[in-house]
């Protein structure tokens, strides 16, 4: 193949690749559209759609020869066919067939690498005989059992690909490469690409008129310099003693500068022209380009029904999602880093609130839950997200419970908290409510990322929940990362701008109305007391004050009253003292580059328009400075512990999986010690001390479920922790984990070091 032929076989499958998306992002949202209905009529609809989807996929791969793709297709087909015909029926079993061949489709089409093929051809070969054996269930079986001719002509196909090999390789290396930058492309309409052009040309205008003034400005100067020429020689002259001589001077030098005068007159006029010409190309320049960045909600939310499937029929749930206000178009930098809190608040929904049909109907709710996502835009700069559920709420006291245990917040501080503050404490690291460590939930992690994201794009998260109606997480974000408002404030003679979004109040406040509550500065407002503490302070800059102020010393009339930036973030306020609020403008956040790609309490840069280089606030990082200064001047916080290394048990009969554990542990620090069965186990815990046991499940003699129930019924060990690890990764496994009282349950096809070590820290 010559470098033409290469280079347009490439574009051919950069257009595949697209259109295979597009294809299999249909087939994935008919086969949930399919399992909601009930209607035998839109049944049908939903049926010939799909259908119809497969069909054009297949003759897509056809024509650029992905028989891997074809080969799936081509039965898939058939088995659509039939139920078409209505021949045969809708299963759950039938379901999760479809949506496995569709998730093989996917990773074929996104070019997997060429070391997992002969993994994929077995896989693809099980596929290929399930399909084959639900669409052939409509008719009578061929003689000698012999496969049907569409299951033939797949299999054929795939023996086809194990002949074509070197192909398949070639193929997918040319999809590789063409994976990194098909990964960064957006498809954009021309209606948003006009504007540019058209920007595009009024920009040479302006830089015609920007020549031509800069040709007028080197003729004043050249006028000055004659000037100051004419002058030079005029100096030294007895110019004051002839009067003659001094009226040409000054007849001169007043025409000169006459003329001078004039042409800088010119000039500033047409620069202010020009000034309000640039000013609105820039802005609506900016504008076009915004809108070039702005995708549809749809874009990031398309795939997240069939997530919400998968991991309700995982937990024996059944659960719906619905998703309003997806058309509203928002930064694509922002929907990218959105992505993955939305995942975990779903995840969340699913596994916390949305409970298993039984018991949804014990209390007297329908079947299936509901979680509910919804896209609101508040104006031009801010949009808002609800995610809310019908499930079982937030369980108050359990939060509270785990808080206290995770040390977040001490017993004493338990009693006193108010209902707002327990219900924001799920969003702190460690705080989890699951009775039990799984790859889904369990380790108090997921909603404190969710407060880490939004709050590093410059938005801020709060929930409200009703126990046994439901839950609604509240996020409120910029439309763009790129531009948004900031209030310019001036701490000890340096300027800052903090993001308008965070900023709830800005205020003069009389010194007198900072009180002292419990050994820390507060202040109220609105009948709520605000803690209180200098910027300067938290930032650690070198204060003129020389530390805390005492309001009842004397001060000047100056000084009697300050000026208070109140700071809201993640349901916290914190009210800072600053020295002057200078005003609000719109700025463009530049970031420090890899260098310094982590500076505490700075977000970015921006250039002011004189020239000025001013550091954007961190909000997030402010509240945390806040409470550290806060703490060292009596506010009550978490205290440090040195964590001490643990003695730890593991057990199982696999001497290669004992090893591999032990020397994970070894190396973090712990002592470890190891046993061949649940009897051993057993044994070495009754005679010895430890402070956690990791425990394989299969095992001769007495298993983990066994030894776990074990542990739990005998007073001297019913409160060690227990870690399963195991390859038993069904429902009932992990159900029957927690049934027998185990703390976490990691499934071994998941395993890696960092989830176990994450685990066990959590635990000890």
């Amino acid at each position: 193949m010559d470098a033409k032929d290469s280079e347009f076989h490439n574009r051919l499958l950069a257009t595949f690749r697209v259109e295979a998306e597009e294809h299999i992002r249909a087939v994935s949202a008919g086969l949930i559209e399919l399992e909601k209905t009930r209607e035998p009529e839109e049944r049908q609809n939903v049926i010939e759609n799909v259908f119809r989807e497969v069909h054009s996929l297949k003759g897509a791969a056809r024509s650029v020869s992905c028989r891997e793709i074809e080969s799936v297709c081509q039965p898939l087909e058939s088995v659509f066919s039939a139920l078409k015909r209505r021949e045969i029926s809708i299963s759950p079993e039938l379901c999760d067939l479809f949506h496995g061949t569709v998730d093989y489709i996917k990773r074929i089409a996104s070019a997997v690498d060429s070391k997992n093929q002969a993994k994929d051809r077995t896989f693809a070969r099980e596929l290929i005989r399930k399909l084959g054996a639900a669409s052939t269930k409509a008719s009578a079986p061929e003689k000698g059992g012999e496969l049907s001719q569409d299951n033939k002509l797949s299999t054929d196909a795939v023996e086809s690909t194990d002949k074509s090999e070197t192909n398949l390789r070639e193929f997918r290396k040319q999809t590789q490469d063409e994976k990194s930058i098909f990964s960064e492309t957006v498809r954009i309409s021309i209606a948003k690409l006009d504007p540019l052009l058209l920007q595009a040309e009024e920009m040479i205008l302006a830089k015609m008129s920007t020549d031509q003034q800069l040709s007028e400005l080197k003729e004043i100067n050249n006028a000055l310099l004659t000037w100051q020429a004419e002058s030079s020689r005029w100096k030294g002259k007895e110019a004051t003693k002839d009067s003659s001589q001094r009226d040409e001077l000054l007849e001169w030098t007043k025409n000169h500068l006459t003329e001078i005068q004039n042409r800088v007159i010119t000039v500033t006029q047409a620069l202010e022209r020009d000034q309000r010409v640039y000013k609105r190309i820039a802005e609506d320049h900016l504008e076009a380009m915004k809108k070039v960045l702005m995708l549809p909600v749809a874009s990031m939310t398309e795939a997240f029904p069939k997530l919400v499937r998968d991991l309700s029929r995982d937990q024996g749930k059944e659960t719906d999602l619905v998703v309003k206000g997806a058309e509203i178009e928002i930064d694509k930098r922002v929907l990218d880093e959105l992505k993955d809190p939305l995942i975990h608040l779903l995840r969340n929904c699913i596994d916390h609130g949305i409970k298993k049909p039984d018991e949804r109907i014990r209390r007297n709710k329908p079947p299936r839950g509901t979680i509910t996502l919804v896209f609101t835009a508040k104006d031009s700069r801010q949009f808002e997200i609800l995610v809310s559920d019908d499930g079982s709420g937030i369980e108050s006291e359990a939060v509270l419970s785990a808080a206290v245990k995770s040390g977040v917040i001490s017993r004493e501080a338990a009693e006193k908290i108010n209902s707002r503050d327990l219900i924001s404490l799920v969003f702190k690291s460690g705080i989890t409510t699951s009775p039990i460590i799984t790859d889904i939930s369990g380790r108090g992690l997921g909603l404190a990322i969710v407060s880490e994201k939004v709050e590093k794009l410059g938005g801020t998260v709060s929930v409200d929940t009703k126990p046994g109606i439901g839950t609604i997480f509240k996020l409120l974000l910029p439309m763009t990362l790129a531009t948004y408002r900031g209030v310019l404030i001036r701490v000890e003679e340096n300027d800052f701008i903090l993001p308008t979004i965070n900023v709830e109040r800005a205020l003069r406040l009389d010194r007198e109305k900072i009180k002292t509550v419990e050994n820390r500065e507060t202040i109220q407002l609105n009948g709520q007391i605000i803690p209180t503490v200098r910027l300067s302070d938290a930032m650690g800059i070198s204060s003129r004050h020389n530390g805390r102020i005492d309001v009842k010393s004397a001060i000047t009339d100056a000084e009697r009253s300050v000026t208070i930036v109140v700071i809201s973030s993640t349901d916290r306020r914190v009210a800072f003292q600053v020295d002057g609020v200078l005003g609000e403008q719109q700025i463009l956040v530049k970031s420090f580059g890899r260098q310094l790609s982590r500076v505490r309490n700075i977000a970015g840069a921006t250039i002011l328009g004189n020239g000025k280089v001013v550091p954007v606030l961190n909000v997030s990082d402010l509240m945390k400075s806040a409470l550290h200064v806060a703490a060292s001047t009596g506010m009550a916080r978490k205290d440090e512990t040195i964590a001490k290394p643990g003695k730890i048990l593991v057990t199982d009969d696999s001497i290669t999986a004992r090893t591999l554990i032990k020397n994970i542990l070894e190396t973090s620090g712990y002592q470890v010690t190891t046993a061949v069965d649940g009897i051993d186990a057993f044994t070495q815990l009754r005679t010895g001390e430890f402070d956690l046991l990791v425990s394989d499940v299969d095992m001769p003699r007495m298993n983990g479920f066994e030894l776990t129930a074990k542990i739990r019924n005998d007073k001297k060990l019913e409160e060690l922790p227990v870690v399963l690890v195991t390859a038993l990764d069904s429902r009932d496994d992990r159900e029957r984990g927690i049934e027998v009282g185990a703390d976490a349950y990691i499934v071994k096809s998941s395993f890696d070091q960092s989830n176990l070590l994450e685990v066990i820290n959590k635990l000890i």
